[in-house]
């Protein structure tokens, strides 16, 4: 007996297996088709000056947006500016409560609808950051100044820091103690020769030439630092000194015109009295006698 054949038909197993494998492919190629665009950030450096301290980073985003964490070394992570499209995330308020701690901040990157998104984010790293050590000097500037005969007396004003103590900002003074340095670079205002002076207050008196004008500007410094040892040097300032006649050339010319004044009311007051003396005898001579 012929036995009928026909078309095969697939087995149900079959048919659950591929649909199945179909579904894994397009699930791969979606997430990849939905990473490709976030790109991750690179070049994270920490700008600082008199600990106000701003995290900076690349590349301006197109389809994404970024998330900044900030922690200390042994400490928990804390987000910041979060889902911004900047490239720059001000970090001064979580580093300022304890300027000697190490920190290390991390940049994630998310899709621009970060609010739908549900996969694990790409970060990078930064540098290790400590404030104390690292946070550059501001330019000092120049409170006061005085020359004095062969003295010169500069004082340093010192800067505000955003680190606060009891609500009160400290100074770079209050808070590098006598860490922080200055140096006076002086000379005279008509040469180029410089000398330098160093102190660790905000006083210099140094040594100077009588009747010299001269030039000068201070610079901060952190000598124990391997790196940002030195601040940039504030303004030039200039003392005017006159030397056309000194003090005691004034005196003496001051004598000399008192004792001249003097002299001459001696003379004028003496010549009144003979003039009028011999007006007097002129006068007796001249009446006619009386005759009885």
């Amino acid at each position: 007996m012929e036995t009928l054949t026909g078309p095969r038909m697939p087995c149900p197993e079959d048919t659950v297996a591929r649909l199945l494998l179909l579904c894994l492919v397009l699930l791969q190629v979606t997430g990849a088709s939905g990473t490709t665009d976030i790109v991750v950030a690179y070049n994270l450096t920490w700008k600082s000056t008199n600990f106000k301290t701003i995290l900076e980073w690349e590349p301006k985003p197109i389809n994404h947006v970024y998330t900044v964490q900030i922690s200390p070394r042994l400490g928990n992570w804390k987000s910041k500016c979060f889902y911004t499209t900047d490239t720059e995330c001000d970090l001064t308020d979580e580093i300022v409560s304890d300027v000697n701690q190490t920190y290390l901040a991390r940049v994630f990157s998310y899709p621009a609808d970060a609010t739908d998104y549900t996969g694990e984010p790409q970060f990078r790293n930064s540098p290790e950051f400590t404030p104390y050590l690292e946070t550059k000097l501001g330019r000092p500037k120049i409170q006061s100044h005085e020359q004095v005969g062969t003295k010169l007396n500069v004082t340093v004003q010192d800067a505000r820091t955003l680190v606060r103590m009891d609500g009160t900002f400290l100074t770079l003074r209050e808070v590098f103690g006598k860490d922080l340095s200055y140096t006076l670079y002086y000379w005279k205002a008509s040469s180029t020769g410089k000398k330098t002076a160093k102190t660790n207050t905000n006083e210099f008196l140094v040594d100077v030439d009588k009747e010299e004008s001269y030039c000068f500007n201070v610079q901060a410094v952190i000598p124990s630092r391997k790196i940002n040892q030195k601040s940039p040097e504030s303004p030039i300032v200039c003392t005017s000194q006159d030397k056309g006649v000194s003090r005691e050339m004034l005196f003496i010319i001051g004598i000399v015109v008192l004792v001249v004044i003097v002299l001459t009311v001696i003379l004028a007051v003496s010549l009144y009295k003979c003039r009028k003396r011999r007006g007097g005898r002129g006068g007796k001579e001249s009446t006619p006698l009386n005759i009885a």
